[in-house]
């Protein structure tokens, strides 16, 4: 599998090379309208990512809601764990909006006006309605939750989705009996479009070489500063991330940084290396309990499981790049937006690690939850490869440091008793 993951992430390599490439040099001799010509195969591909995005983010939810299971079969080390995971999130989320708004790194790409078509002025018109900070946080909070599940999944609107199917989950996990035909058809679909999607992506770096031909045809070195900007507001997002992390697991463990970064130094260097947290899991465990002390059950336990919903770095990255996407189109996004952004990005964490390709996947959940054209993906591909490597760091630092942070907590309960 993994060796499979590492052939499909240099075939897409080398897609993103060539299409910079062969744009550039249609840009540089004036020839930038020759790439409409193979445009409709990377239309076709955006097509394909929107066709899987609404059953996919329903079951892998839905599933990924009932397989934590309930509070009480969680038990208090469960509890604390995905208490841990879901706020440290939603952090990462918040630094993210934070530093794509201060550094604004799309702000002078010009991608035109291709997908503009498709931008949500219903989601646009409600929020510009909102006066307030509270009210506007009241408006997407109402309409977070669906009137109608069908409609919302017909009109692909994924906060929607997302807050229906965590609600059927967690239903489904107090009616085991009852629930069980559903269960096994949601778990049948999931499997398949796990399936579908893992097929798209073999279609990816096709995809992905006539997007890049498209963006630098039309941009030229223009989109390459702008990507510089985007990277490095990405890596400063994800530094200030792990300053926080480092934070917590300081306050729990009671060591210095240095421990604590030697400690857990040789998982950190092979999630950076391999860019995958499944296959850091073992070394990871092996450090957390050998290195920094960790109990083996809280480690077996709480690692595992944040290998499966807890997407730090990816999270991070989402926010940030569909912000820049809005930038790069100049569509000025409102607060009430952004939050529909910070909300979505937090709750497809849950679900995103069982996804192939889900960096890509998740990024068109984003996009589609505020309307962006999901055309901009193009762009933010070039250099999607170099962050998968830095944010997959963050997300296993991440498991880690929740590790420390649940065992800390267990003991605590331990001697009090």
């Amino acid at each position: 599998m993994l060796e499979g993951n590492k052939k499909d992430a240099q075939r897409i390599a080398i897609a993103m090379i060539g299409g910079l490439i062969i744009g550039l040099i249609l840009y540089f001799t004036g020839k930038g309208e020759w790439a409409g010509y193979i445009k409709p195969v990377g239309t076709v591909f955006i097509r394909l990512l929107k066709m899987v995005i609404v059953p996919l983010v329903f079951s892998s939810i839905f599933m990924a809601m009932f397989n934590l299971g309930t509070p009480e079969a969680l038990g208090s080390m469960g509890r604390k764990a995905v208490g841990y995971y879901f706020v440290t999130t939603c952090v990462a989320v918040f630094f993210g909006i934070i530093f794509v708004n201060l550094f604004s790194p799309g702000v002078g790409a010009d991608l035109g006006t291709a997908g503009l078509d498709k931008l949500s002025a219903t989601m646009a018109s409600k929020v510009s309605e909102q006066k307030g900070l509270y009210e506007t946080i009241l408006g997407v909070l109402i309409d977070a939750v669906p009137s109608n599940p069908v409609k919302a999944m017909a009109e692909s609107t994924v906060l929607q989705i997302i807050v229906f199917s965590m609600l059927f989950g967690v239903v489904a996990l107090y009616h085991p009996k009852s629930s069980e035909p559903v269960i096994n058809v949601i778990a049948s679909l999931e499997k398949m479009m796990l399936s579908l999607t893992h097929g798209i992506m073999k279609f990816a770096p096709v995809g992905i070489f006539v997007l890049m031909i498209d963006v630098m045809a039309k941009t030229g070195f223009t989109a390459i500063v702008s990507l510089s900007k985007y990277m490095a507001t990405v890596i400063v997002g994800l530094l200030c991330h792990s300053l926080f992390l480092l934070f917590v697991a300081v306050s729990r463990h009671k060591k210095s940084p240095a421990f604590i970064l030697k400690g857990i130094g040789s998982a950190l260097l092979t999630a950076f290396s391999t860019s995958s947290s499944a296959a850091t899991l073992p070394i990871t465990m092996a450090c957390v309990e050998e290195e920094l002390g960790v109990r083996k059950d809280t480690a077996k336990f709480v690692l595992p499981l944040g290998a499966t919903i807890n997407m730090d770095g990816t999270a991070l990255y989402e926010s940030v790049a569909a912000i820049f996407i809005a930038q790069a189109y100049n569509i000025d996004l409102s607060v009430g937006q952004q939050i529909v952004i910070f909300m979505t990005a937090s709750l497809a964490a849950i679900g995103a690690a069982a996804i192939p390709g889900a960096g890509l996947i998740t990024m068109s959940i984003v996009l589609g939850a505020v309307g962006l054209p999901l055309e901009g993906i193009g762009l933010i591909l070039a250099v999607d490869r170099v962050l998968d490597m830095f944010r997959t760091t963050v997300n296993v630092f991440g498991d880690a440091v929740g590790t420390i942070f649940v065992d800390s907590f267990m003991k605590d309960e331990q001697n009090v008793s």
